[in-house]
């Protein structure tokens, strides 16, 4: 294996954990549910580990402010790090964008978490990660047949 294929795992893992980290510094109060597979165009991966399960889906994270998720992760950084990257990999295939595998942009993405869950803790916590999203993802590459990606 080169440097360069050790390099992006990293590279990933670090991304995800500034959104977590940022997200989770700033919260007081946030709950935990099965995985819901999502599908994305991003080479970044931020999805949990496939042998994971959780008592979560997509579906049921998108309803809850950052208190009530903090809480239904029953106040564990590691399941509430999982509930953020499993909205954020949402957000990016709904919105039709890549996530950036760079430090700076997991920073930058991480921080706006972090600041925004502070201002409001009963704000939707998909809102404040989808916003997020939008900030640091980029457009996804067309497909061959030139239409854009869904």
């Amino acid at each position: 294996m080169t440097s360069a294929t050790l390099a992006k795992p990293y590279r990933v893992r670090t991304l995800v954990l500034c959104f977590v980290a940022a997200a989770t510094l700033c919260i007081g109060t946030v709950p935990g549910f099965a995985q819901q597979p999502t599908q994305s165009n991003s080479p970044v991966d931020i999805r949990p580990d496939a042998s994971e399960t959780h008592s979560w889906t997509v579906t049921q994270l998108l309803p809850l402010t950052v208190s009530e998720a903090w809480q239904m992760s029953g106040k564990n950084e590691d399941k509430f790090f999982d509930m953020v990257q499993d909205l954020a990999a949402f957000s990016a295939q709904k919105r039709g964008l890549v996530l950036p595998a760079s430090e700076e942009a997991g920073r930058q993405a991480g921080e706006y978490i972090k600041q925004q869950a502070k201002l409001d803790h009963d704000q939707l916590l998909y809102a404040v990660v989808d916003q997020a999203v939008r900030k640091v993802g980029k457009r996804a590459p067309e497909q061959a047949s030139g239409a854009p990606a869904k």
